[in-house]
């Protein structure tokens, strides 16, 4: 790790002198990770998820998890779509968790299906319960144009805003460092009358998916989240916006080793994980930024991810959990455990 990099994020984090820790959280799927067929997580099955992160996770003071979508609707599982909102916030509320709900958005369709839902369930009860709303989960990174997206935001925020507080969205690294996620920060659309930006984003980095070898992973973690944090503060001036760290992590034994463009070659591999969220993971919550690793448990069903370079690798081992919610190695910090 280069110690400019290092200074420099801090300072682009935060501009205090002493910086608080940052909160760990956890993606999580919306079906049962022991299972390879079609089977949906229940409020029951969630809270067995909230006992194992609660009591082995590492999570700190503040116990916080993200989902993908308010009903998972994977075209794998066509016919058995999951109500995912439906089912994590009774026992989230239960286990003392917050929730980061993310909405599936990537056509208007879409947007609507979830609006629906969660209309249908979302009520006062959960005020300290969902932390967040994300609409979105790396569109602009599939191509949806930011000012397709904005517009479902402004409406998220006007739809649920006396219950959530906080919606934003969730990109890769690189679409808010060059420029594509613009619109969505300054809320200015192609020329039209400006409205307020968003002001909650999350921002996922994986040294993995750069094809880096471990040993260089977490310099290049750190400094893409460098560049997206700093272009992000950059564009919003004075207004304040809530930045996290959306994904990080690594793949474990059985997951698929990744070759940059250059010949760099991320090795898969249980330890290479345990390496990446001790120097990776824990120097950002050091530095104060709040980290979601993706992801909480081994999913037998996840189909294959592509890459930048269009190559698919193996997404069925990336849980800091195997399936049956056991730890594959340590998950506390020793910088500050």
């Amino acid at each position: 790790m280069h110690l400019s990099t290092t200074l420099s994020l801090a300072l682009v984090v935060s501009p205090l002198t002493v910086l608080a820790r940052g909160n760990l959280g956890y993606a999580l799927g919306a079906r049962n990770p022991e299972s390879a067929d079609t089977t949906c997580k229940s409020t029951t099955d969630y809270a067995a998820d909230f006992d194992a992160l609660n009591s082995k996770g590492g999570l700190g003071d503040v116990k916080r998890v993200r989902t993908y979508a308010i009903v998972d609707t994977d075209p794998k599982f066509s016919g058995n779509p999951c109500p995912v909102a439906s089912a994590i916030l009774p026992a989230a509320k239960a286990k003392g968790f917050q929730v980061i709900l993310g909405f599936s958005a990537d056509t208007q369709e879409a947007y609507e299906a979830e609006k629906a839902a969660l209309l249908k369930i979302l009520t006062s009860q959960y005020t300290s319960t969902v932390y967040a709303l994300t609409i979105g989960s790396e569109s602009l990174y599939r191509g949806v144009d930011a000012c397709d997206l904005f517009p479902r935001i402004v409406d998220a925020r006007s739809t649920f805003g006396s219950i959530v507080k906080r919606v934003g969205t969730v990109d890769s690294w690189n679409k808010f460092q060059d420029g594509t996620a613009d619109p969505i920060i300054t809320g200015n659309c192609d020329g039209q009358p400006s409205v307020p930006g968003t002001t909650f984003l999350l921002v996922n980095a994986f040294g993995y998916w750069q094809g880096m070898d471990i040993t260089n992973a977490t310099a290049t973690y750190l400094d893409d989240l460098q560049q997206a944090i700093g272009h992000i503060q950059d564009l919003a001036g004075l207004n304040t916006v809530e930045i996290m760290n959306g994904e990080t992590g690594w793949p474990g034994d059985g997951g698929d080793d990744h070759e940059s463009e250059k010949g760099t070659v991320a090795v898969a591999g249980t330890k290479n994980a345990e390496t990446f969220f001790s120097t990776g993971v824990c120097t950002m919550l050091a530095m104060g930024m709040d980290v979601f690793y993706f992801e909480a448990f081994d999913e037998k069903h996840k189909e294959k991810s592509k890459a930048d370079n269009g190559e698919e690798r193996n997404e069925a081992h990336w849980g800091a959990f195997y399936d049956n919610r056991t730890p594959k190695f340590s998950l506390a910090c020793p910088t500050f455990d």
